[in-house]
């Protein structure tokens, strides 16, 4: 079953990084380390074979997925040259799939990096339309079985006074009336979800997060999850916050300090469009240690680190005999090389949750988000679980003698 995969921010490092890696696999230049589906039980899994995904998308950039991906070769070494020269033509194929999306109510610093302001042009309602189509031409040239739609743009500024979507109704009204609250991000899940095609949002932005776009997935039964790709110092925050907790050991203050480079550095470095990813940075510590400490997240932009990115965080912590204690620890990696073996393994998933049936938000895959839709558990070790449960039942459930 071949599997079209629709990225919005297509010429991105994360999805071209993420198409990059999916194209080397295929062609037997890497393996699949880095990629949860590529363990068990979820290896055992019937999930659509990474050498069967066909990929387009939208951006607002006419950079080439090809140019980006040399970009991140030469700056950071990832991916190396001999990867890359086994998949440009792959890339140079994947690009002339690529079209023109929206940065509408995307922040400033996004819409100055568009090389078509006309993206922000026309109601609603027409930019819906032109998604819609863009995925239905996309679908019906490629001859894909199944169509899966995931964000990996830029970062928008969160949107305030969200209630006013709660509903399908409400939110159908704002598209007909044109509404300025409604981001780019917004739109593309309704586009999607309205067409029955499955949804993730890898970004903090709002995405399919608004209550009037759940009801809707609920409606066509299509499934759909977010937000946020967890794949740096929050993912060491969601393991090493449950020993602290774990061990009755309370924690005084936790300071994160990010420095990051390349195209999502710039965009975080706008205020607005900060705040959206320091509330999805910050918000898992209070859950998981149930009470309130001082917590801090900064993200600075730091042009020469290219796609790598460093963080670090010092925990201030009391134990026993009221004696406070410290502990620090400092990761750094390719912001791109761990994000797109998940954009990998959330594509395989949700278009297997898909073919099952299974609509709405998708709590098995809490582990790979921030801040997980539907699901309040943060504590890294107890996602995992989630999902290693759900592909045993599957597994469990699959007629005698034959492999899920």
């Amino acid at each position: 079953m071949t599997t079209g995969v629709w990225l919005v921010g297509a010429r991105g490092n994360v999805a071209s990084i993420s198409m990059t890696g999916a194209r080397a696999i295929a062609r037997g230049a890497v393996d699949s380390t880095g990629m949860v589906t590529a363990r068990e039980p979820m290896a055992s899994l019937d999930l659509p074979a990474v050498d069967d995904l066909v990929f387009g998308g939208h951006d607002i950039r006419d950079q080439s997925i090809e140019e980006t991906v040399e970009q991140a070769n030469e700056a950071g070494g990832v991916p190396n040259s001999k990867t890359l020269d086994a998949v440009r033509e792959d890339l140079r194929e994947i690009d002339e799939r690529v079209t023109m999306g929206t940065a509408r109510k995307c922040g400033q610093v996004v819409e100055e990096l568009s090389d078509d302001k006309a993206t922000n042009e026309g109601t609603l309602a027409e930019i819906v339309s032109q998604i819609r189509s863009d995925y239905e031409t996309f679908a019906a040239e490629q001859d894909v079985d199944k169509l899966v739609v995931v964000n990996v743009a830029s970062t928008e500024p969160p949107i305030k006074g969200d209630e006013k979507f709660d509903t399908l109704d409400e939110l159908e009204t704002a598209i007909e009336e044109d509404d300025s609250d409604l981001p780019a991000s917004s739109l593309y899940a309704y586009a999607a979800l309205v067409d029955e095609h499955p949804y993730v949002n890898f970004t903090p932005s709002t995405g399919s997060a608004l209550g009037g776009l759940r009801e809707l997935a609920a409606e066509k039964n299509v499934p759909h999850m977010g937000r946020d790709g967890k794949t740096g110092e929050t993912l060491v925050k969601s393991a090493l916050a449950p020993m602290f907790a774990g061990r009755n050991l309370q924690v005084l203050s936790w300071e994160g300090h990010n420095i990051l480079g390349n195209t999502d550095g710039l965009v975080l470095e706008d205020d607005a469009n900060k705040e959206g990813k320091i509330e999805s940075k910050g918000n898992l510590l209070e859950q998981i240690l149930g009470y309130d400490h001082h917590n801090a997240v900064r993200i600075d932009y730091t042009p020469s680190l290219g796609d790598w990115k460093t963080a670090w965080d010092h925990i201030h912590f009391q134990g026993f005999l009221e004696t406070k204690m410290k502990m620090q620890f400092t990761w750094e990696g390719s912001d791109s090389a761990l994000a797109a073996p998940l954009v990998l393994d959330l594509i395989r998933l949700i278009a297997y949750a898909d073919e099952h049936g299974e609509g709405g938000e998708q709590p098995q895959l809490a582990s790979f988000f921030k801040s997980p839709q539907g699901v309040d558990e943060h504590d890294l070790s107890v996602q995992f679980q989630k999902l290693y449960d759900y592909s045993e039942r599957h597994l469990n459930d699959a007629p005698s003698g034959t492999v899920e």
